[in-house]
């Protein structure tokens, strides 16, 4: 776990989140009908280029995958709730995507997702995506001196299960600093007042995702990296990188 001590080093952070949020924005804009997801993943790619910054999920191979992460992109459809590789299927009239982003610059690291709807958005996509956006929100509201991850944890939790919403703890947020996944994790449901105290320089992805089935299983396709919902049902997920600061939160992922 690496904490950020200096001003210099919130600003070096900071202009690596700046560049997630310009890959995620651009992805979205032009994530139209017809579109296919190597395309998007492209769109990031050149985002990436333009700023000098290296992707930390090209290439990245965690202990529980076949293989090396292909693109820059998690894009996940539908009910696949996170790690989707980006392929040839081309974008339908009202799909739920998820994109998860990060940048590498200058030796620091952010990392942050996004959920929306192409096209014309069925009532019950857009509740879920609003849900996964509210638990982020209150989660980042608990990350202030003082506080333990529990009570993020907590915060997530209580707005999806409030929803309805599966949950999954095995996988959600976690540290960030010159690696894109460092201690401590930050689970999406636990208990307020447990769990490490947070401290002024502490850096950590807050990430939601929620299923709308309510069930909290998920599965993992052959390729070894995308999970899906195990009802079949549809998910969201969000993220920013953020700070713990004297100051209250700082969105170090914020455009």
């Amino acid at each position: 776990m690496v904490e950020i001590k200096t001003p210099g080093e919130i600003q070096a952070m900071r202009a690596a989140g700046r560049v997630v949020a310009q890959a995620l924005a651009a992805v979205q804009a032009q994530a139209a009908i017809g579109v296919t997801l190597k395309e998007l993943d492209e769109v990031a790619r050149e985002v990436l280029r333009e700023n000098n910054a290296d992707s930390p999920f090209l290439g990245y191979k965690p202990v529980f995958a076949p293989v090396a992460f292909p693109a820059v992109i998690c894009a996940s459809l539908n009910d696949e709730a996170l790690h989707g590789i980006p392929d040839t299927r081309r974008l339908a009239d009202g799909d739920l995507l998820s994109i998860d982003c990060g940048a590498t610059l200058d030796g620091w690291t952010g990392d942050a997702a996004i959920s929306f709807v192409v096209g014309q958005a069925h009532p019950a996509d857009t509740r879920l995506i609003e849900a996964a956006q509210e638990a982020i929100r209150q989660g980042i509201a608990q990350t202030v001196p003082g506080n333990r991850i529990g009570d993020i944890s907590n915060a997530i939790g209580v707005v999806g299960r409030k929803g309805h919403y599966g949950i999954n703890t095995d996988f959600g947020g976690h540290g960030v600093g010159r690696t894109m996944h460092e201690n401590p994790p930050v689970p999406n449901e636990g208990r307020a007042g447990r769990g490490m105290r947070l401290r002024p320089g502490i850096v950590i992805a807050i990430e939601p995702w929620f299923m709308a089935g309510g069930g909290d299983g998920y599965v993992i396709d052959d390729d070894g990296w995308t999970i899906r919902s195990a009802d079949g049902s549809r998910a969201a997920h969000v993220e920013h990188t953020v700070a713990v600061t004297p100051d209250g939160p700082l969105i170090l992922t914020a455009p």
